[in-house]
């Protein structure tokens, strides 16, 4: 039960039961002070006595709990909260000491573990970028390697969700649909085909070769499909000696080998939050309303197992089919000019619902966002069922609703660095929140809130603060 409250409602109900036992101890003192007194003409007196006691004590109660809170259980509240920046999340800076001044030497004791922590780490990760950097060197040398290869390769779970792709593959399946790591094969082929091969693939453990078609019915594919191991999936292969890549343009080696043992079903609320994928967006519209403004810009990237996933990025300015006010384009820096040939609403928000599939939604402050787009869906031809996860919530459950919980204040305490020219860009901001989210995952692992539904459970305590929000 004590885990469920938090530290400052815990004080809060203590100093009740405090208050509440004075004015029972005060109230039954004047009641057999009376009573001995034998006077019943004193009775007027005696209960003036009693409310002006019990006034005074519930005020003197309230006022130190006030001091108290304000003083102690706030701080420790931050103190605890930075630890956990400190130790889960990696983030730098110093506890304020001004701030937990009335604590002692905690604050001290705090600040000097976390800087040997931090100086441990430091070393650490000297190592491992050392490391990473040979791997990254390693991975683009083969990278290229392979896109001079006029074959595209991906590797498929067992699930026949993607788990690899190279750079000639993602050209051929952006011409369907934008390529997604843990996506389903079925997104972007026709799903009998698929299948007929697979349990061919099962029974003689060859290879297989067979034709499909795009779900688009635009395009049609030779595919080899080869076994993978018992169990692992298999590779897909295609000629694309039609699709070309130009020189100078992004050629990604995308992966996550740990897909091969998740299958990414079963309902959200039961899933480890390890194997959840999260799209993180931001808009920018023409006003603050989102019964009559429109979207002017999309933004959002894709997070899996807890990392951003490179090159996995849907950037889109939007045709409002209205003027874009002066005051907005001061903030967001997107003119009329800028959107003029831009795919409307309807469109765009297709495509993001298409980037977005099987995935949990997360925005800051996401109840606007979404307003938006849920006002085009009919038109759109699309349902808003997407699971939604809003940083601001996850930053009050992490910090204490009293906090700050603006996105800036979240990049500060999370050592998030957003540059000024992509402040106030839909993608920009999208990062922002992206990397904002995938310093607090290990932060709510730490706190117990393994699952989604477990996350979402704290969440909806704190939904008040997106009413006042909006």
């Amino acid at each position: 039960m004590s885990r469920k409250l938090g530290l400052r409602l815990r004080i809060f109900l203590f100093f009740c039961l405090l208050a509440g036992g004075s004015v029972a101890i005060a109230v039954i003192s004047l009641m057999i002070g009376y009573n001995r007194a034998g006077q019943p003409d004193m009775m007027d007196a005696f209960v003036l006595a009693g409310v002006l006691s019990v006034f005074l004590m519930v005020a003197l109660i309230a006022g130190i709990w006030l001091l108290f809170d304000e003083n102690i259980a706030k701080p420790v509240e931050r103190i605890a909260a930075n630890l956990r920046a400190r130790a889960h999340a990696g983030a730098a800076g110093g506890i304020d000491r001004n701030t937990a001044r009335y604590l002692g030497d905690l604050a001290l004791a705090a600040e000097a573990v976390t800087a040997k922590l931090s100086e441990n780490a430091t070393s650490t990760a000297e190592q491992v970028a050392a490391e990473t950097a040979r791997l990254a060197a390693d991975k683009e040398w083969l990278t290229a390697l392979l896109t001079e290869i006029p074959v595209a390769m991906i590797i498929v779970n067992p699930g026949h969700r993607i788990v690899l792709y190279d750079g000639q593959a993602a050209a051929v399946l952006a011409q369907i649909a934008h390529p997604r790591l843990q996506a389903s094969l079925f997104d972007y082929l026709e799903q009998q085909p698929v299948e007929a091969a697979y349990r061919k693939l099962a029974r003689t453990g060859k290879e297989v070769g067979f034709t499909a078609q795009s779900v688009t019915g635009q395009q049609s594919y030779e595919l080899r499909m080869k076994p993978l191991g018992q169990g692992h999936g298999y590779l897909l292969t295609l000629d694309t000696s039609a699709v070309r890549i130009a020189p100078d343009e992004a050629r990604p080696l995308v992966y996550d080998f740990d897909l091969l043992e998740t299958s990414g079903d079963g309902a959200f609320e039961k899933r480890p939050l390890t194997d959840l994928c999260f799209v993180v967006f931001d808009t920018e519209t023409t006003g603050l309303l989102p019964h009559k403004d429109e979207i002017v810009q999309i933004g959002a990237v894709r997070v899996l197992r807890g990392r951003i996933v490179q090159g996995e990025v849907l950037d889109t300015l939007v045709d409002p089919g209205m003027p874009i006010p002066a005051a907005s384009s001061r903030v967001h820096r997107i003119t009329d000019a800028m959107v003029a040939g831009a795919p409307d609403i309807t469109e765009a928000g297709r495509a993001f619902h298409k980037f977005a599939t099987d995935a949990v939604i997360v925005a800051h402050n996401a109840p606007f966002d979404m307003a938006f787009l849920r006002r085009h869906a009919t038109a759109m031809g699309v349902e808003w069922n997407h699971p939604i996860l809003d940083t601001v919530l996850l930053s009050a459950v992490l910090f204490g609703a009293s906090e700050t919980h603006t996105l800036d204040a979240l990049c500060d305490r999370l050592g998030v660095s957003i540059p000024h020219t992509l402040r106030h860009t839909a993608l920009g901001d999208a990062q922002a929140t992206a990397e904002v989210l995938c310093a607090m995952l290990p932060m709510l692992r730490a706190r117990g809130m393994t699952t989604f539904g477990d996350v979402i459970a704290e969440t909806r305590r704190h939904g008040r603060l997106l009413e006042d929000l909006n």
